[in-house]
């Protein structure tokens, strides 16, 4: 399918300018630190390895940070955040966002893999390192999390053979597996196969890393003197081990490969050539996903397969059914452009997060046993079939970048959601509800205090006008230029209710950088006015960086 890659309001490098223009910040410390989370701007999220605990991984212009949550399930079924806490990376230069996320077309530079790998290694990311641009792409190892005062850069070796390679982001990280029994880390490397990082010994640990031979059918130890053949070594995007028989599962551009005790091969026939950038593993009866993903000129051909029970044989594509359960003939995943970012698994449903390639359209598929079925058929006859802001995952329309599935306690599985610019999303009832955390620190009654949430932001951003009322009032919400001229009423006469720290409905109470006519106002400050029918008015600010960002 074709498509062209659009200009994005939420290009991380215009993030990157907006963080010089605060004022009044002193760069130490957690000086971008947010007041639940580092920031709303959440890349990743991933088990924390106890129940109820779940880490984010967030950056804000240059800055970056993970930010420890902590839950329990109120009576009714509504997760409640116990406690937060947070740390900032030690190096400024490094994060573990790539710079191309949200514009890049391959499908397995477009997530952040993010694993618990137990209590020695903790919570696992990638990292990148600045270019000569000054944005992060280039591949510089992984970080390992294992609490909030061991926040560890592991850098990794680059070796000679990749001198010959076009660009670095060719052996960028684009996943894990975890051992536990061997205490060993396999590390996903794209040109530069793939890496075990083995802490068994007490004396420390050891690296080695490994590209695949097609011809020989082995894994061979990448050595100083190796000349990278991209067509007798194919590049390994994703790594699993199997949860049942513990075999190593390689998702590479040659079809998807086994390591067990009678050999390495390549196991599938359907996908025996084809260009596999990704592999999930999980639920009861056990599904094994994988996305394949080749670009040839302006069009992106992509699939979605999987093994699902016993009895399967070989990957098959996923079928897409409408609301009465009928397959769809089109692959709807390749019209949609589609790539993956995360798969969780409850039970028999896999939770497929994906995103349009070149637009800021994401959601997650629930796929069962038959496949994934529309939930909704709109106005104009479409099928839907993805979950997201419509459906309460969100509760403002923004990117939904990761995803996972964790244990909020004994007997109940949580999910969580990762989203640019609104926080975390958290579900204790497999998807039915949500409960959202953001940045939500007590404001003054009467709006005694109004708080931007960004406060710089791109037109086609949203920046959150949060305020507090002591009373349920009618809320009017004016925005004003420098020189006091009004080009902007959100709501007039809202109804709001009286909140305990915030009274926002943020499905209405934000601003877009844009006037009454849609239009994107110009670079600049500008004053958002918040008065009640009881007297009472409040005031904050924002700037907007104007159109020349879009």
């Amino acid at each position: 399918m074709k498509f062209s890659l659009m200009s994005t309001s939420f290009a991380l490098k215009s993030l990157a300018f907006s963080a010089s223009l605060f004022a009044g910040m002193t760069l130490c410390g957690n000086a971008y630190a947010g007041e639940t989370l580092f920031s709303n701007y959440v890349f990743a999220v991933g088990p924390a390895g106890q129940n109820g605990a779940l880490w984010a991984f967030s950056r804000d212009g240059n800055y970056s940070g993970v930010t420890l949550l902590n839950f329990n399930v109120a009576g009714k079924g509504n997760v409640v955040t116990e406690s937060t806490a947070q740390a900032q990376v030690e190096t400024d230069t490094l994060t573990a966002v790539q710079d191309g996320i949200f514009e890049d077309d391959l499908a397995e530079r477009r997530r952040i893999p993010a694993i618990y790998a137990g209590t020695k290694l903790g919570l696992v990311l990638p990292m990148f390192a600045m270019d000569k641009d000054e944005r992060y792409r280039i591949p510089a190892g992984y970080y390992t999390v294992r609490d909030l005062k061991n926040v560890i850069e592991n850098p990794l070796d680059v070796s000679p053979a990749a001198d010959d390679l076009e660009k670095p982001m060719q052996y960028a990280t684009s996943g894990f597996a975890y051992d536990s029994t061997a205490k060993r880390l396999w590390i996903a490397r794209g040109a530069l196969g793939v890496m075990v990082h083995d802490v068994s010994s007490n004396k420390g640990a050891k690296d080695t890393t490994f590209i695949l031979n097609s011809t020989t059918k082995k894994l061979e130890i990448l050595k100083n003197n190796t000349e990278l053949d991209l067509e007798k070594n194919p590049e390994i995007f994703d790594v699993r081990l199997h949860p049942e028989t513990g075999d190593l599962w390689l998702a590479t551009a040659k079809g998807v490969w086994v390591k067990s005790s009678s050999g390495l091969k390549n196991i599938s026939e359907k996908l025996k050539n084809s260009r596999v950038t990704g592999l999930w593993m999980g639920g009861s009866p056990l599904q094994i996903i994988a996305e394949t993903s080749n670009k040839k000129e302006d069009d992106i051909v992509g699939g979605l397969w999987r093994i699902y029970g016993e009895n399967a044989k070989d990957f098959s594509k996923v079928n897409f059914l409408d609301t009465a359960g009928k397959a769809q003939k089109k692959d709807v995943y390749d019209e949609s452009d589609y790539t993956v970012g995360d798969v969780a698994f409850i039970g028999k449903t896999a939770y497929v997060l994906v995103r349009a390639v070149g637009g800021s359209v994401s959601g997650y598929l629930k796929l069962d046993s038959l496949g994934v079925k529309a939930w909704e058929k709109d106005e104009d006859g479409k099928l839907q079939w993805l979950y997201g802001y419509e459906t309460g995952a969100t509760d403002r329309k923004a990117i939904i970048t990761s995803m996972c599935s964790f244990p909020l306690s004994k007997n109940r599985t949580g999910l969580a959601l990762a989203t640019y610019g609104n926080g975390v999303s958290v579900s204790a009832d497999s998807g039915a509800t949500w409960s959202v955390v953001l940045n939500r620190a007590k404001l003054s009654n009467n709006l005694g205090s109004i708080r931007m949430v960004p406060s710089v932001i791109t037109p086609g951003d949203e920046a959150l006008v949060s305020y507090k009322l002591d009373k349920e009032s009618k809320i009017t919400i004016e925005v004003f230029s420098y020189d006091m001229r009004k080009v902007r009423t959100i709501v007039k006469d809202a109804v709001r209710n009286a909140d305990a720290s915030r009274s926002s409905n943020p499905k209405e109470d934000y601003w877009d950088g844009r006037d009454e006519h849609g239009k994107d106002c110009t670079m600049g400050v500008y004053y958002i006015r918040v008065k009640d029918n009881h007297g009472h008015i409040g005031w904050g600010k924002a700037m907007t960086l104007g159109g020349n960002f879009r």
